[in-house]
């Protein structure tokens, strides 16, 4: 099975994170979606997330067992 991967544009690393958002103009206060990130692009991917006051939480990714 393939490792699940970084969500940055071109990244393959494997993810190490788990960044918990939703956009509140489209999804209840309870849901959240997931965006996975690498060491190299978890501030990023916060940062990005951060301004539009869509991130909720920074969790460590357990990958999925097949």
């Amino acid at each position: 099975m393939e490792p699940d991967v970084c969500s940055a544009k071109g990244c393959r690393a494997p993810a190490v994170w788990q960044l918990l958002w939703n956009n509140p103009k489209l999804h209840t206060p309870d849901r959240r979606k997931v965006w996975l990130a690498c060491d190299e692009h978890r501030t990023s991917l916060e940062t990005f997330l951060g301004a539009r006051n869509f991130l909720k939480d920074t969790v460590p990714h357990t990958a999925a067992q097949g």
